[in-house]
C-alpha cells in the first residue's frame, strides 16, 4: 500500500461517523467521528447505534468482512469490529457507509486494552476470526484464546456470552481446546476441525473472509470452536 493511499485511509476514518480510535495505546482514550474525544464506555449500545439491542465485538477483525456479514443477517444485533490496523479496518467501515449498514461499528485499539472502552457485561458475544496464531511457543501468551485474554474477556462479557473461535491452523485449535479444558470456567458447546466436511452446523459459519478463501483455495480445513468462559 503507498503512503498517499495510506494516509487517505487514516484522513477517511477521522470522519467516519461509523469509527473509533485509540490512537495512542500509551494514553488511552477514544475519539469518535472527525476526530473529537468521545467516551463509550458502557454506552455503545444507545450512544452509537441508538438502540437497546446486544453487542457482540469481532476481535482482530482486519478488513471487517465478517463483522459487516453477521451485521447484514442479524439487525437485531449490534456489532462492532476490533482491530489495531486503521488502513484493514477502514475497507469494512467503508463497505458499511457505502451499503447504509446501521448496526456495525469499528473500533480501533490495541485488543489488550479492550476493557478500557468496554463496561462489565456490555458484551454478549464475541467473535474471534483467523487470528494471528503466534506458533512460537514463546508468544503463546499473545495467543487470543490464551488464558490471559480470556481474563480479559470475562470482565467485558455478560454471563453465558459466547465467544467463537474460526481458524485454519491446527496449533492455535488445539491449544485453544487444551486452554479451555484447564479451566473450569470454561465450557465446550461445539467443536469441529473441518467444519465444511458436512453440512455446517450454524449458519454464521457460511461467512467467509478474504483470508478463509484463500486458505480454502490452498486445502485447509478450516477449524471451530464455540465455548462459554463465565
Amino acid at each position: 500500500m503507498g503512503k498517499k493511499n495510506k494516509l487517505k485511509k487514516f484522513e477517511d476514518l477521522h470522519r467516519y461517523s461509523n469509527v473509533y480510535e485509540n490512537a495512542d495505546p500509551r494514553n488511552p482514550g477514544l475519539t469518535g467521528p472527525d476526530n473529537a474525544p468521545v467516551s463509550m464506555k458502557g454506552n455503545w449500545a444507545k450512544g452509537h447505534f441508538a438502540n437497546e439491542n446486544p453487542i457482540c465485538l469481532e476481535l482482530a477483525c482486519g478488513r471487517g468482512e465478517y463483522a459487516v456479514a453477521l451485521a447484514q443477517a442479524q439487525s437485531g444485533v449490534n456489532y462492532i469490529g476490533v482491530d489495531v490496523k486503521g488502513a484493514r479496518i477502514w475497507k469494512g467501515a467503508s463497505l458499511a457507509l457505502e451499503k447504509e449498514i446501521k448496526n456495525v461499528a469499528f473500533l480501533r485499539t490495541r485488543i489488550e486494552q479492550v476493557d478500557l472502552f468496554f463496561a462489565s457485561a456490555e458484551v454478549s458475544e464475541i467473535w474471534i476470526t483467523f487470528p494471528d496464531p503466534f506458533l512460537r511457543v514463546s508468544k503463546s501468551s499473545k495467543r487470543l484464546t490464551s488464558a490471559r485474554f480470556l481474563s480479559l474477556y470475562r470482565k467485558i462479557l455478560a454471563p453465558g456470552g459466547v465467544v467463537h473461535l474460526k481458524t485454519d491452523d491446527p496449533t492455535l485449535f488445539e491449544f485453544t481446546v487444551q486452554t479451555l479444558a484447564e479451566d473450569l470456567q470454561c465450557r465446550i458447546l461445539y467443536q469441529n476441525s473441518d467444519i465444511y466436511a458436512s453440512e455446517l452446523a450454524f449458519p454464521e459459519l457460511s461467512h467467509k473472509t478474504r483470508y478463509e478463501s484463500e486458505h480454502l483455495a490452498d486445502g485447509r480445513k478450516i477449524k471451530y470452536i464455540r465455548f462459554l468462559i463465565n
